[in-house]
């Protein structure tokens, strides 16, 4: 079979009965069974398959409104041709990539079942983890749900944020560590809001140190409260999407939910109560020791931070940068890592902390060798 144009494909809205007989009226695959319907006489080193779709309104939820999602999969594999008849889906190329898109329709018929809407960004999530080879079934990390809140539903969006949500689940004090932007803290808070409605727990503790993140903010007017609440605004915008609004001020009344920077802490025992420390890496040894000490009967903690943003003063040491040496091993702890790939924000900003990771690993690397190049001077003289 000749190989059809991208310019011929025909939009995936467009009614059956509009469209001619199936491509020559050739074996075909239906969606979701990668493998099936080869065709036996196709031209060498060319694969072709036919996906059939149940209805129109399936395959349009599949493609994408406006086969958004059907020019996704077109830049991912340019060399294979795709086209639109009917309900069904042709496509044609290379026989390396034809079985990969198999699989992908496979998945993405799979959210379409469980209502997920199909969007760039979610297929750019299902490659992603289907590059990743995982054990775990993509449609099961990208459609679980945590809870569901004024018309939206809080999920993990990559693999490695569906094992740290895992992992709050299966531990008793869990460590998110990552860059800006993995989702660390607003998934810890999801999980507070669920254990809270669950009844898991009675109240949800959430604190950060109070650090400058560089600048010097001085002396600032008004009361304690308006002197610490800009440090703990990202908590209460957490809470702010997951909950009513105008619940929040008297579940705090009642103690419900505490927000309060990490001094706060000192002295006290929190039982039953879901604990979330944020910011975790401008703790210092004591305070991260002293934080979580503070643990008590029926309770839980989740420390979040990013040790590439420590804003200590120079030559204090992180808490959070030797906790891990420190606790490794001990049965209901757990150590999250996420990194560049689980960014969930603008594009840019994980292609940002690829950079920063990569500069920051020169920078390691020169100072090595500089070490080197010093001792040998010494050992020379």
């Amino acid at each position: 079979m000749d190989s059809i144009p991208k310019s011929d494909r025909r939009s995936a809205g467009q009614s059956a009965n509009t469209m001619t007989e199936s491509v020559n009226s050739r074996p075909k695959a239906t969606a979701g069974e990668a493998g099936a319907g080869e065709f036996p006489h196709s031209i060498p080193g060319v694969r072709t398959e036919v996906v059939v779709f149940d209805s129109s309104d399936q395959m349009v939820q599949s493609l994408g409104s406006h086969d958004e999602a059907l020019r996704f999969i077109e830049e991912q594999f340019p060399g294979v041709d795709f086209h639109v008849r009917g309900n069904e889906l042709s496509l044609s190329g290379p026989p390396a990539d034809v079985p990969r898109i198999m699989r992908l329709l496979e998945e993405i018929r799979g959210l379409v079942a469980k209502g997920t809407i199909i969007t760039t960004d979610v297929l750019q999530q299902l490659v992603l983890l289907l590059r990743t080879q995982s054990l775990q079934n993509p449609v099961d990390v990208l459609t679980h749900n945590i809870l569901s809140s004024r018309g939206r539903t809080i999920r993990p969006k990559t693999l490695n944020q569906k094992n740290y949500v895992d992992a709050i689940d299966d531990n008793t004090v869990i460590f998110g560590i990552g860059p800006a932007g993995t989702g660390k803290t607003y998934l810890a808070v999801a999980k507070a809001v669920q254990a809270l409605q669950l009844k898991e727990v009675n109240r949800i503790i959430l604190t950060r140190p109070a650090v400058e993140a560089g600048e010097r903010l001085g002396f600032l007017p008004g009361t304690l409260s308006d002197k610490i609440d800009p440090y703990l605004r990202p908590l209460y915008d957490a809470l702010h999407d997951m909950m009513d609004p105008e619940s929040i001020p008297r579940l705090m009344a009642a103690g419900t939910i505490e927000v309060a920077p990490l001094a706060y802490m000192r002295g006290r025992t929190l039982n039953d109560a879901f604990i979330i420390l944020d910011e975790a890496q401008n703790t210092t040894p004591e305070q991260m020791k002293m934080f979580l000490t503070r643990l008590g009967f029926g309770s839980k903690m989740v420390v979040t931070g990013d040790v590439t943003q420590v804003d200590l003063p120079f030559g204090t040491r992180s808490g959070l940068r030797i906790v891990h040496d420190i606790l490794e091993g001990i049965d209901g702890v757990n150590f999250s890592m996420l990194d560049a790939a689980d960014v969930v924000r603008h594009r840019l900003v994980a292609d940002i902390v690829s950079a920063y990771s990569t500069w920051d690993d020169k920078q390691r690397l020169r100072a090595k060798h500089s070490a080197v190049a010093r001792e040998k001077r010494g050992d020379h003289q």
